[in-house]
């Protein structure tokens, strides 16, 4: 049996084989394969490395040989032995210098060195230890201790390397581990907002329902009584007028009542004022019928829907939002509404989205008016666009523009983001185009896409599949 050699030389980095001494001489040549493990001799002495690898001629393992600290150092980096033994005296750079600048490369700081030395002074052999030596080996060698010093740090780098690599892949699954935990508590975190967020609208959509209800009841009757009203007030007229005709020329104290309350001009009066009734008692039942349809409790299916009795009963809601105050003149509202089918989906998620969207469009005007005169913004109305269109055959989009401050490119692409707002506190939660875009585009399936140019104002675009799948 014999012992695998090889040297490298500072020429043979590109092309490294080894071969194979046998007891009989015979050089056999073959590549170095990965998997064997390799101890490298670093010893300026020729005999000295005969006697070493002849020491280790029947353990199977690679030999690699260099003859000054130098080429040590250039095969420690290319062939990564599993140890060093390193003679202490050398020309050259000695030992212990060899064995620092081994300990000074990432490359190489891992592998084991034993020093090999004829010195017995123990100050050499601290030395030796402090700089990262983990063993001595006295010369003359004794064959047997060599081999056993060799095979225990052998074993001692081998369970060394399974450690290394038991806590990267324990790393890799603490890490993954950790990669799913988040992934959980984020979908948790999700689904207690959402649940939060279903009980709320139900609770409130049940409560605007029942007030709605409530409303529409008295106004049903007052504008029952009115008509009734109108038409005994009309009948009245007629008697007067008749009478007048009649007798125009009435008792004294009849004339002084009639001068006193002014009868022509109640003649004239009465019926306007229930014109005027009329018209605030049929404000109310729009504003009932707007709350109804706004508030519509339709989470478990799709529904057929026309998207532009959702936007004009959220308009309706928020009308007192846009009329003129002592700051502005009325904001001003043009609808261009295209010829779209209804749509199926969740009208009261939908009447949300536009809800929140167009909230946001009258709180961008407000701000933008922040340091103009009220005849400023008469010459340059607050101006709210809601456009409805066919994308094609499968898709309509909704359309609402403002022409305010507009935001920056940085605040444009946040606006979606949980909680990101750019009001002040108690003014804003950052939560409305958070969950606009995910009525939207998770429970619609559709896209929210946000325009917007400093200065010109900013516009979101809805767009929705027409008959989305289930």
């Amino acid at each position: 049996m014999g012992s695998w050699l090889f040297s490298i030389g500072p020429k043979d980095l590109g092309n490294v084989l080894c071969y194979y001494r046998s007891q009989s001489g015979k050089k056999i040549i073959k590549k170095m394969t990965g998997n064997m493990i390799k101890i490298l001799l670093v010893d300026d002495n020729p005999t000295n490395l005969k006697v070493l690898s002849g020491a280790m001629s029947d353990s199977g393992w690679m030999i690699l040989v260099a003859t000054d600290g130098e080429r040590a150092i250039k095969q420690a980096e290319y062939a990564t032995p599993d140890l060093i033994l390193l003679d202490v005296m050398m020309p050259g750079i000695d030992g212990f210098e060899t064995c620092y600048r081994l300990k000074d490369n990432p490359m190489t700081e891992e592998i084991p060195v034993i020093f090999m030395t004829a010195l017995n002074d123990t100050v050499d052999k601290v030395k030796g230890l402090n700089l990262g030596a983990v063993d001595y080996i006295t010369k003359p060698f004794q064959q047997e201790e060599v081999l056993a010093r060799v095979g225990v740090h052998i074993r001692l780098r081998s369970l060394s390397k399974k450690l290394i690599q038991q806590n990267e892949v324990l790393e890799n699954k603490v890490q993954e581990r950790t990669a799913e935990l988040m992934d959980a508590l984020n979908n948790l975190q999700k689904s207690q907002v959402q649940l939060v967020k279903n009980e709320k609208m139900s609770a409130l959509g049940q409560l605007v329902a029942g007030v709605a209800h409530e409303i529409n009841n008295p106004v049903g009757f007052i504008a029952g009584n009115l008509s009734q009203a109108e038409q005994d007030i009309k009948s009245l007229i007629k008697i007067i007028d008749c009478y007048q005709k009649e007798y125009p020329n009435p008792a004294s104290h009849i004339l002084e009542l009639s001068e006193e309350i002014d009868l022509e001009y109640l003649k004239q009066d009465v019926p306007d004022m229930i014109a005027s009734m009329k018209q605030g008692t049929d404000r109310l039942r729009n504003i009932s019928m707007s709350l109804r349809t706004f508030s519509r409790l339709d989470d478990r299916a799709r529904v057929q829907f026309n998207v532009h009795e959702g936007i004009d009963s959220t308009l309706s809601i928020l009308k007192h939002r846009l009329k003129a105050n002592e700051n502005r003149p009325e904001i001003k509202l043009l609808r261009q509404y295209g010829e779209v089918p209804a749509i199926k989906c969740f009208p009261g998620q939908l009447n949300q989205a536009f809800m929140n969207i167009l909230s946001n469009a009258i709180d961008a005007l407000e701000e933008s008016n922040n340091g103009r005169s009220y005849q400023n913004v008469k010459e340059k109305p607050n101006q709210i666009t809601i456009r409805t269109y066919l994308l094609d055959a499968d898709w309509l989009a909704i359309s609402i523009g403002d022409n305010g401050c507009g935001m920056s490119e940085e605040i444009r692409a946040k606006v979606f983001d949980h909680l990101f707002t750019t009001k002040a506190v108690g003014k804003g939660t950052g939560l409305g185009l958070s969950i606009s875009r995910e009525i939207i585009e998770d429970k619609h399936q559709g896209r929210l896409i946000c325009h917007s140019v400093v200065g010109q104002g900013t516009e979101f675009t809805i767009e929705l599949p027409i008959s989305p799948g289930d």
